[in-house]
């Protein structure tokens, strides 16, 4: 049995639905922050699937790309979380909508 390029497809699907419903459900800003990682990643993975299939580089290479932005988005991401959870000592995204004025 090999694996084809449609079950990294179907994982990637099954990944990003998971994330969708942590951010659609879940009112931890932690947790949402986390499935947006986590719906990234699944755009990776089909990156990286898609460029195997068509036999090219480019999947790889929009990878990168993504894994850079990724990556700013978690350092200025962690920080503001960090820094509203020091002053209100709660990740409740409920909460947060009050920070106005």
């Amino acid at each position: 049995m090999t694996v084809t390029p449609g079950w990294y497809m179907a994982l990637s699907a099954v990944l990003f639905v998971i994330g969708l419903s942590g951010i659609l459900l879940r009112r931890n800003a932690l947790v949402m922050f986390m499935s947006v990682e986590l719906m990234l990643n699944a755009v990776n993975l089909t990156f990286v699937a898609a460029g195997r299939e068509l036999l090219s580089i480019d999947g790889q290479v929009s990878v990168f790309f993504v894994m850079v932005v990724a990556a700013a988005e978690v350092v200025v991401g962690l920080a503001i979380i960090v820094a509203v959870f020091r002053r209100r000592k709660t990740a409740s995204v409920d909460e947060l909508a009050e920070l106005r004025g």
